[in-house]
């Protein structure tokens, strides 16, 4: 997935809008095979990385176990520790959205701007997908001469 540098700041600040209004600590977008896509939050030393894989394996698994209840999907997972919880949810077919909350809020105020946010970042989704991608110097093929000098062999004079 490629997400424009003005979509990721766009996205950022719905992440950090989302996290004052729920109270959740910390706030990733995640693709479904389980790659970050944003993360805002506490800034504390998470593992994001392996949260982000997880989460989206549970999510997986979820959806199998949705199907065989008949449901195409359940758009939310929740888990509720003792003193941290996680809510993930769908933004759309390929994003995730997860929140990490303490006891500070409800699964409520999450659950109710976690929707808000997963709207507003769907539609930036959207967005970035019909943008053209950029085609830099780094993605264009060397010409012939090129490729002589840069693997070794001697320029003709």
């Amino acid at each position: 997935m490629v997400i424009h540098e003005v979509d990721a700041e766009k996205i950022n600040a719905v992440l950090t809008t989302f996290l004052g209004e729920s109270g959740a600590t910390e706030a990733l977008l995640i693709d479904r095979s389980g790659q970050l896509l944003a993360a805002t939050g506490a800034n504390r030393a998470l593992d994001t990385v392996s949260i982000s894989a997880l989460a989206a394996g549970a999510f997986s698994s979820t959806g199998a176990l949705a199907q065989l209840l008949g449901e195409t999907e359940f758009t939310v997972l929740f888990h509720q520790g003792n003193k941290e919880s996680m809510h993930v949810s769908t933004v759309d077919d390929q994003a995730i959205l997860l929140a990490i909350f303490g006891e500070r809020t409800t699964v409520g105020m999450v659950r109710l701007f976690a929707k808000e946010a997963a709207t507003a970042i769907g539609q930036i989704l959207i967005e970035s997908r019909a943008k053209p991608r950029s085609m830099g110097d780094l993605s264009t093929p060397l010409t012939a001469e090129e490729s002589r000098t840069t693997f070794g062999e001697p320029q003709k004079p």
